[in-house]
């Protein structure tokens, strides 16, 4: 008699379609265990210093930093289709976690932070697993490009200059950025040069390494020269703030105890982090895809993602994204799969749980020193040039969107940034490219702005319009046909639309292209359509167009139209 096995092959496969780690196990290679293990050993000396200080950036304790990292590690390397992607704590969406929650405090008990936090993880994880369950990958795009390079560098002058009373070694009270400043220059004299001094130290060795040696882990070096910088000197018991002995163990997971009268808050806040989130991890999953030569499933990366936010609130954790810098650091160290993260998760729970004292003396000036570091790699300048280069308005969408992190909040930041990407995005809608087209050769035919041996046809208009044609546009494409006509000469009787760009009308530009043809009908003109696509077709024979456009007007291509233009333009010349 044979042994029914638990689990049937197909049911496996299914299961193993949301859990890729599954076939991560299932077909995974020995001979690429030593270098998954070394990645994760190089991986878990970023981890520890970088977990610490974007807990910190997001206004909570740095241990907090260190249960998120382990957590959100293993639900990427189960849930995660990407076997490079490194989740992990993260500095854009530290201070936007920090305005998120202390408005929100009543009391300087970290443990309600860590409640609030931890809350807003679970929405995050809820959010992008449920965007990726129902195949919303595309929500990344709602972000454009430039909008997402000046939000990360208004982000960038943020942290920056947030980070700095921590790196001098003194506090200040300040409510917006100017006043931050202000405030530095005002405790120059209170400089606590010690802590000063370290940070400087970890900063100059992360750079000269980063410079000449990028290869070699420049953070681990700067972060343990900077501990035997502040043994060697005592820095804790001259008045420097240092990190001290960790609490020893791992939390069990626990429901962040959230007030639910801030969920709303919480989660408007973790609305824009998903964004933030899934456009990291869509973006850097697609990158290095590319260089292996993998395929990206945007949706499970979703899910991964999700998983990772959801886990990491259950155990203490804050909302995470993925850094592109780390999943640098895991590829360039030989990784193969996703036991690289587990390795690393790994070792970080055992430094945990039995030597919590290993980084008890590093100033919190080193800290800062890395997030500054961090905050100096989200201002991409080079970018900014290339978009002052290539398209001026870009850039200027760009330059708004970081004087709206820096000047009016990074919560506010964000809404500001999505928002110009959807009024950019029916800016180009609404009033889209067009071009007068004219014959370039024997059969062709080109933009007249742009093709100098391209020349109009007398008495016939060709007209391309490169959008779809909506309510919003419809006016705007009337008055444009209108104003060609009385600029062009001679006079067209024909004026032609090349649709093939035109992949979508309406009911309401439908109605406006009847009025347009009897307008034009009235002065003796007609209105032809050439290269329509059969879906736009069929949508304006639904809207009974060809009761009012006469059939014999709709060409499969311009040279089509433009003979027959010659035909009915040489059979008037025989009647006049």
């Amino acid at each position: 008699m044979k042994e029914k096995t638990a689990v049937s092959p197909t049911k496996l496969d299914q299961i193993s379609k949301y859990m890729p780690g599954i076939n991560t196990v299932r077909t995974y290679n020995r001979k690429w265990l030593p270098k998954d293990i070394v990645a994760g050993l190089v991986l878990s000396a970023l981890l520890v210093p970088q977990g610490m200080a974007y807990a910190e950036l997001a206004g909570l304790p740095a241990i907090t930093g260190l249960y998120t990292t382990v957590m959100c590690l293993v639900a990427y390397a189960m849930f995660g289709p990407s076997p490079y992607l490194v989740l992990g704590p993260d500095s854009s969406l530290g201070p936007m976690i920090a305005a998120a929650i202390i408005p929100l405090l009543v009391t300087d008990d970290p443990a309600e932070a860590i409640a609030l936090a931890g809350m807003m993880a679970l929405f995050v994880g809820l959010i992008s697993a449920g965007a990726g369950v129902a195949k919303f990958g595309f929500v990344a795009d709602l972000i454009s490009k430039p909008v997402r390079v000046g939000y990360l560098a208004g982000l960038s002058v943020t942290i920056f200059i947030g980070q700095l009373p921590k790196l001098l070694g003194i506090s200040i009270d300040a409510d917006n950025i100017f006043e931050e400043v202000l405030a530095v220059f005002a405790s120059f004299d209170e400089i606590n040069w010690w802590a000063f001094s370290a940070g400087a130290l970890a900063l100059i060795i992360i750079m000269v390494l980063k410079r000449w040696k990028p290869l070699w882990p420049g953070i681990l070096i700067a972060v343990v020269v900077a501990v035997l910088f502040s043994m060697v000197f005592s820095l804790s018991i001259k008045g420097v703030d240092v990190v001290g002995v960790l609490p020893q163990g791992f939390p069990l997971p626990s429901f962040p105890r959230a007030p639910l009268s801030s969920w709303p808050l919480l989660f408007a806040a973790a609305l824009g982090m998903s964004l933030v989130t899934i456009g990291d991890t869509i973006s850097t999953s697609a990158g290095f895809a590319a260089r292996s030569g993998n395929e990206v499933d945007s949706n499970q990366e979703l899910i991964g993602i999700g998983a990772a936010n959801l886990l990491a609130g259950v155990f203490q954790g804050f909302p995470v994204s993925t850094s592109s810098s780390r999943t640098a650091v895991a590829e360039q160290s030989g990784a193969k799969t996703q036991l690289t993260g587990m390795v690393a998760a790994a070792l970080v729970l055992s430094m945990l749980l039995f030597v919590p004292g290993l980084v008890k003396d590093m100033p919190q000036s080193v800290l800062a020193a890395v997030v500054i570091i961090a905050s100096i790699g989200l201002f991409d300048m080079a970018e900014l040039r290339r978009l002052w280069k290539m398209r001026k308005s870009e850039f200027i969408l760009a330059i708004v969107a970081i004087l709206s992190v820096a000047m009016i909040g990074v919560l506010e930041g964000i809404v500001i940034a999505i928002g110009l990407s959807i009024l950019q995005f029916f800016e180009r809608s609404w009033r889209p490219h067009s071009a007068i087209l004219g014959k370039n050769g024997k059969d062709g035919y080109q933009d007249i702005d742009t093709h100098e041996d391209a020349k109009p046809i007398d008495g016939m208009l060709i007209i391309r319009w490169d959008a779809p044609l909506f309510f919003a546009n419809a006016n705007i494409f009337r008055d444009l046909v209108r104003r060609l006509i009385v600029e062009t000469e001679p006079t067209p009787f024909w004026v032609v639309i090349t649709a093939e760009p035109m992949t979508d009308v309406d009911s309401t530009a439908a109605d406006m292209l009847v009025d347009l043809d009897l307008e034009l009908n009235a002065n003796g003109r007609h209105l032809i359509f050439a290269e329509v696509s059969p879906p736009v077709k069929e949508k304006i024979i639904a809207y009974g167009l060809l009761d009012t456009i006469d059939h014999r007007h709709f060409f499969p291509t311009i040279k089509q139209a433009a003979k027959a233009f010659r035909k009915e333009q040489k059979a008037r010349e025989e009647e006049e």
